[in-house]
């Protein structure tokens, strides 16, 4: 009778499956998360700005600010029903001492002396305000988000390198450093070249700064609880970050002062390695193997279990007669027909599902509706979303729900271009709720795919593919300076697209993420088109090994 192979999730099960550890660890994921939320979209309440301004007129400035606006701006056929770029060509001073308004025939000039912004909207002074990043220069504020995404392709270079070569703990410590010091920087932005510079450096933290520290979360979950304790803890405190930060920035008063408030606190990750212990496997993966060890023992001590010596010695011996390299690199990946085509699709799946993720918060001032409220109303389906897909993620599995969340995104982004006003906003929040689940599914989908020795760098390389393809998302958001609906419309194309890949990649629902590329490859092979977890009639809560 051949011996049981015994696997680290075999060590953990032994050491208690859901017990007061994994809660401490979904506990110590708050930092990170909080520092990603702060990361990624403190730079929307940087450039963020009205879109209802006008040409400012200094010799108007004892005036209330309807009759500014009134004397300035000429009328015209836009929805604002003024000109926000031009004003009239006419001395002002004979203006104000006549008190007769310019004729409408009256010749127009571009804005002499900047523009006035109704501060009803957004409040305070931004970036984009302070500079003037309208009319001629209102690609300003997209182009320097997609550098910043540019900035996070080079990050994740760098990152998965070193995560891979230093662990996992040390990257997430080292990009989230990264991302504050440049948080900080970004204070003394001049221009936008130095607005650009400041933001692609702080961009080298995204989001390896929360990844890294999920990887090591994860792989101290069991296969059968991975799926909610990590979606949960992932609603709950990524939900109550991004809720919050609209009225953090809305209290700062001041793009500076919210750079710096969203800034500073990611520097006390320096004092992460005094609660978050380094990833087990890839321990593993190193041939540290009585490290790893510990980290079992560890779990099985605080959850009051012990762990039999001969579990400890099977896996010993089981790690030890595993012939695959420990320093294979991600290209080892490539050279497996199977893996490489299931890794190219998932880093597709991965890169649409994040681009319209991102997409549809930066399309919130499309809705006419109150900037801050819809903000926090579309992020506040984070929760209620993480909660819902962490108990029917294993039930009916990755590929069926991701492929009908997808198509249902489609469905509402279209029905929301019909709308404006609290109807609109209605439609995107329905829209982002069924997103949510689907861009939490795809986030655990891609490291559920990849063997132990190149995840953290295989879910980079996924991270980069879609930092690329976010480059073009502000780009998007742009596009309806020439149609109104065009963003919302390209990102419902792009969900039916990812939607179609669900179908081409392998069911991991209550599976071990396999440890060796020969489990990955197993896994690759095994899948079929048209077998979904729900229509099985077997659990499937099993080793990977034959």
């Amino acid at each position: 009778m051949s011996e049981q192979h015994v696997d680290f999730d075999s060590l953990l099960s032994a050491a208690g499956e859901l017990g007061p550890y994994q809660l401490y660890m979904s506990f110590a994921m708050f930092p990170f998360y909080t520092f990603v939320v702060f990361v990624y979209f403190t730079q929307i309440f940087l450039t963020e700005v009205s879109p209802n301004h006008w040409c400012r007129i200094p010799e108007l400035e004892n005036l209330t600010e309807i009759e500014r606006r009134d004397y300035a701006a000429p009328p015209d056929e836009s929805r604002f029903g003024y000109s926000r770029c031009s004003t009239y060509d006419v001395n002002w001073a004979d203006i104000v001492s006549t008190g007769n308004k310019p004729d409408r025939k009256t010749p127009t000039i571009p804005c002499q002396h900047g523009w006035e912004f109704n501060k009803s909207e957004i409040p305070y002074p931004t970036i984009t305000s302070e500079m003037g990043w309208v009319c001629d220069k209102d690609s300003y504020p997209a182009t320097a988000q997609a550098i910043y995404f540019v900035g996070s392709i080079i990050g994740s270079l760098i990152i998965g390198y070193l995560a891979d070569r230093y662990g996992r703990l040390s990257a997430a410590i080292i990009s989230t450093l990264m991302g504050g010091i440049f948080g900080i920087l970004t204070i003394f932005s001049n221009n936008i070249y130095d607005f650009s510079v400041y933001r692609f450096l702080t961009g080298t933290a995204y989001d390896s700064c929360r990844i890294m520290a999920y990887l090591i979360c994860l792989e101290f979950i069991v296969p059968k609880h991975r799926s909610s304790v990590a979606n949960v803890t992932f609603g709950v405190f990524y939900c109550l970050a991004v809720i919050v930060l609209p009225w953090i920035a809305l209290a700062c008063g001041d793009w500076k002062i919210t750079a710096l408030v969203t800034s500073i606190p990611l520097l006390t990750v320096i004092l992460a390695p005094l609660y978050l212990p380094e990833s087990p496997k890839w321990l593993l993966s190193k041939g540290r193997v009585d490290e790893a060890i510990k980290k079992a023992e560890r779990v099985a001590e605080v959850n009051k279990k012990v762990i039999p010596p001969e579990l400890i010695k099977q896996f010993k011996v089981n790690t030890l007669n595993c012939k695959e390299a420990k320093d294979m690199s991600i290209i080892e990946v490539f050279k497996r027909p199977y893996l490489r085509n299931i890794f190219l699709i998932i880093c597709l799946q991965y890169t649409l599902v994040a681009m319209t993720f991102d997409a549809l918060f930066r399309t919130i001032n499309l809705l006419d509706f109150n900037f801050f409220i819809s903000f926090t109303l579309i992020s506040s389906t984070e929760l209620p979303s993480s909660l819902v897909v962490a108990f029917i993620m294993d039930v009916f599995g990755r590929r069926v729900l991701i492929f009908v969340l997808l198509v249902l995104t489609s469905i509402f982004g279209i029905i929301t271009t019909f709308f404006s006003g609290w109807q609109s906003v209605a439609c995107a929040v329905a829209m982002r709720f069924v997103l949510n689940m689907a861009y939490n599914i795809s986030v655990q989908w891609v490291p559920e795919v990849l063997p132990a020795a190149v995840r953290a760098s295989g879910v980079n390389i996924a991270h980069i593919c879609s930092s690329f393809a976010m480059i073009f998302s502000p780009y998007i958001v742009y596009s309806e300076v020439y149609y109104r609906s065009l963003p919302i419309l390209i990102l419902s194309v792009c969900s039916l697209v990812a939607a179609a890949t669900a179908l081409f990649l392998p069911e991991t629902a209550n599976k071990v993420m396999p440890q060796t590329f020969d489990d990955a490859e197993k896994q690759a092979k095994d899948h079929k088109l048209w077998v979904f977890a729900c229509s099985w009639s077997k659990p499937v809560n099993k080793d990977l090994k034959t």
